[in-house]
């Protein structure tokens, strides 16, 4: 499996994608406000870029990392006599709190946060708004994760499912699909749903610095940021950010990759 990482990876993502865009073209949660084309367009070349970007960067990726660690004998798994199954357990289940303070850290600096509003910035929430982050945080992400798989002496099972997982629930808890309510109910009691983190996404501030957790909904919960519904309705919140309303400077993709530098 490991091997072949990149197969792996690639295949869930396409899979994961594919039946995401089904499902709201199937079944939508909202009525999208810009064009389809335009956001898709963007996003996905976005997307794109990032992935050249970071296999350049990066040619090891995170399960290289874990690898590298286990020869080098860094990290907790690495010093401690650990079964291999309670040290992938543990791994994914810490990597998973590391990217929740990442994303709370990305809110809570001004720095940081002109960097992640490239995200927030989108006018619509959907399957590729998952994806839609500016390469800057991209890199910044990486260079966190290398360094939570070092310390952890995280196995490279782990990092690989971790990062398939993150991956298919970044997709997942983005798209405008519409689950049955006893469904969500049902799910959001383990996993972040769509609805859950649609709040996030709000224009309300109190809304868009809650429910952080893009795996696990525990986070939000232990750490009192969850927030359960929008205070307009999932049909009348208003998604982006109040200060910019333009579909030029929201959707496109040269501006995208400005609004770091953008007041």
């Amino acid at each position: 499996m490991i091997e072949n990482e990149i197969a792996v990876r690639l295949g869930f993502f396409f899979g994961i994608f594919l039946l995401m865009a089904a499902w709201e073209i199937h079944a939508p949660k909202r009525a999208l406000t810009v064009s389809k084309l335009l956001r898709w367009r963007s996003n996905l070349t976005l997307t794109l870029l990032n992935s050249i970007l970071l296999r350049l960067l990066f040619p090891i990726a995170g399960t290289g990392m874990a690898i590298y660690a286990q020869n080098k004998g860094w990290g907790l798994f690495n010093w401690i006599e650990t079964p291999s199954w309670l040290a992938v357990i543990v791994s994914i289940l810490l990597l998973d709190l590391v990217i929740y303070w990442q994303h709370v850290m990305m809110h809570a600096f001004p720095v940081l946060w002109r960097l992640h509003r490239a995200h927030h910035a989108d006018l619509d929430i959907d399957v590729t708004t998952g994806a839609r982050f500016h390469p800057f945080e991209m890199l910044l992400s990486m260079l966190i994760k290398f360094a939570a798989i070092t310390l952890l002496g995280a196995p490279a099972l782990a990092v690989l499912i971790f990062e398939v997982i993150l991956n298919a629930m970044a997709m997942f808890n983005h798209s405008n699909i519409r689950l049955p309510a006893a469904l969500d109910q049902g799910l959001r009691k383990l996993i972040i749903t769509p609805d859950v983190h649609r709040v996030h996404h709000s224009a309300i501030s109190r809304e868009m610095n809650s429910n952080f957790g893009f795996n696990l909904v525990i986070w939000d919960k232990l750490f009192r940021t969850y927030r359960d519904q929008p205070q307009a309705g999932h049909q009348n919140m208003t998604i982006g950010l109040r200060e910019w309303r333009d579909t030029a400077i929201c959707c496109r993709f040269i501006n995208i990759l400005i609004i770091p530098f953008r007041k």
